[in-house]
């Protein structure tokens, strides 16, 4: 069950970091939400994040 991100969350990740403003965001808080919610998966699903990623030792 994938859980969604908690909007002060939200609300916090879309206040954009200097280098994020440099680059612009058309949209900071659907920026946010993105950004979390695949966070979230990938906390969810540890074995199959490493298994995905090319970062990762696997």
């Amino acid at each position: 069950m994938t859980q969604t991100p908690d909007g002060h969350d939200v609300e916090t990740r879309a206040r954009l970091l200097p280098e994020e403003q440099a680059a612009g965001s058309d949209s900071p808080r659907v920026q946010a939400e993105a950004i979390l919610q695949e966070s979230l998966e990938r906390t969810e699903d540890p074995e199959g994040t490493q298994h995905n990623s090319t970062q990762s030792p696997g």
